[in-house]
């Protein structure tokens, strides 16, 4: 025993000798790398900017590491990234200057990346929604700091669950009313966020008697003024508007994100996802006010949150020079110009640049090569289409459909 453990002591003394080294190489890296980004171009006309010139180095970087094993940027057909900034930029990405490179090396979505996640950081640009999540990180940590508090809120869920079920306000059965807490929502976990908006609509009440529980009991007059803080923030109207639009946007991507995330995706059923869910975007940004500003006001009567008068005058908030002057907007205006339609329309902007109609395509042509079920899905028609993606590939038509036809025909298992 004592033998194992002092190798294994050894193997973790190793593993982070091995991995300071690497810390120390990526630092030299760095030394060398961000001093050039600050360099004058050329011509001398503009200085490139930071994030430019890191991209300019990674795509010098990929070059080089496709030269050293006899492999060149203008043979890439495809690419694709977790979803990073730096990555999908449309001009000064990555993937923008691989394109400029080689137009056929065509964006292809990274399908492990959790496409929720992206809503949520997307759905940030907007300063409402942004802090509406920060409010809800706060609201989840608060109440969960502890087991104590943990314990309470499902106790205060279960005894609300009991007395509506005593009414008949709600059924009992399987899978019903069970109890729970509130999901923390997490960067790394995929529909978090999603679990989390959901949770604390269906406990509105339980987490607002815990929040009042640790108001009047907490030990630091820091937390006693926080938890005062987010009662009177989730009191509030645009908070719950806030919280009804991300769940309604976020439960639209919810079946797409789930097959996304399976181990054996089907592309077909995947592509047919996104067309659907980019028709039900639209379809909400042009029909959806209505719903959300029902359920929102419905929720609001329902938890005594007082309901605002849409054609009110309130001040411009977030332009000190326009607010000085005085200058005011309708609450109408401000929710749902600047809050409803804005979130949608950068939504469905990053749907459309993530799940563009080349890529759909490119995928849907490259599913009928699919070799399960001895080709089952082989198409000669989309065979075609894709070379006319890739015509640099292909002499000719006839000649891609002949020879991939053949070649697929081949390999299939003789009728029995």
């Amino acid at each position: 025993m004592q033998k194992h453990a002092a190798s294994a002591k050894g193997q973790t003394r190793l593993q982070l000798q091995e991995e300071d080294a690497r810390l120390q190489e990526l630092q030299e890296a760095s030394v060398e790398i961000l001093p050039s980004c600050f360099k004058p171009s050329i011509q001398g006309s503009k200085t490139p900017t930071l994030h430019h010139s890191i991209h300019i180095n990674l795509l010098d970087a990929i070059d080089s590491l496709f030269a050293q094993h006899g492999l060149s940027l203008s043979k890439l057909r495809g690419q694709g990234y977790d979803g990073a900034s730096n990555m999908r930029g449309e001009f000064n990405g990555l993937k923008a200057l691989i394109l400029q490179e080689n137009p056929y090396a065509m964006y292809i979505h990274c399908f492990a990346h959790q496409l929720q996640l992206v809503i949520v950081a997307v759905a940030k640009g907007n300063i409402i929604v942004s802090e509406f999540f920060v409010y809800v990180s706060m609201i989840v940590n608060l109440t969960g700091a502890s087991c104590k508090r943990r314990d309470q809120l499902r106790q205060i869920e279960h005894d609300k669950i009991v007395t509506l079920l005593d009414s008949g306000d709600i059924i009992s059965g399987k899978g019903k009313n069970q109890e729970t807490s509130l999901a923390r929502p997490g960067d790394t976990r995929w529909g978090s966020h999603y679990l989390t908006l959901l949770r604390l609509s269906s406990m509105w009440a339980s987490v607002i008697g815990i929040l009042g529980n640790i108001q009047d009991d907490a030990t630091t007059s820091d937390n006693r003024g926080m938890a005062r803080g987010l009662i009177d923030r989730m009191n509030d109207y645009e908070f719950v508007f806030a919280l009804h639009l991300m769940k309604y946007l976020l439960g639209i991507t919810n079946d797409l994100s789930l097959v996304l995330q399976q181990r054996d995706q089907n592309i077909v059923q995947a592509m047919s996802l996104i067309d659907t869910m980019k028709s039900q975007l639209q379809d909400f940004r042009e029909e959806g006010w209505q719903i959300i500003l029902d359920e929102v006001n419905n929720f609001c009567e329902l938890n005594m949150i007082p309901v605002i008068d849409m054609e009110d005058s309130i001040a411009i908030r977030g332009n000190a020079r326009r607010s000085r002057r005085g200058q005011t907007i309708t609450n109408f205006h401000h929710y749902r110009v600047e809050i409803f339609y804005e979130v949608v329309d950068l939504i469905i902007q990053e749907m459309n640049n993530r799940f563009s109609e080349v890529s759909t395509e490119l995928l849907s042509c490259i599913a009928c090569l699919d070799p399960k079920s001895s080709f089952s899905q082989f198409n000669v028609q989309k065979l075609l289409r894709l070379a006319d993606l890739y015509p640099e590939d292909f002499s000719s038509r006839d000649g891609a459909r002949n020879l991939l036809a053949c070649q697929v025909l081949g390999t299939r298992e003789p009728s029995r």
